[in-house]
């Protein structure tokens, strides 16, 4: 199974590769690559719950549990 963040569903994607050479010509392909989302594992206490979860969350997943609270967020997601 692929890494994903189960929040923003933010995975990895390949995406085109450039040089100051492929701008300058009309044609110079370099090739494609693949960019990995910035994924972390995170513990979270969730209090209503009374008990601790482990998740791969993306850092803009982190700030919106940071904002709005780990059991609303999670709720909202269908996590919980």
């Amino acid at each position: 199974m692929a890494k994903e963040c189960p929040i923003t569903h933010k995975s990895s994607k390949i995406a085109g590769r450039y040089s100051n050479r492929v701008r300058a010509t009309q044609f110079n392909p370099t090739g494609k690559v693949r960019r990995k989302a910035n994924l972390q594992k995170k513990r979270i206490y969730i209090p209503e719950l009374k008990k601790y979860i482990t998740l791969t969350l993306s850092t803009k997943a982190i700030k919106t549990i940071n904002k709005n609270g780990a059991y609303a967020t999670l709720k909202k997601a269908g996590i919980i």
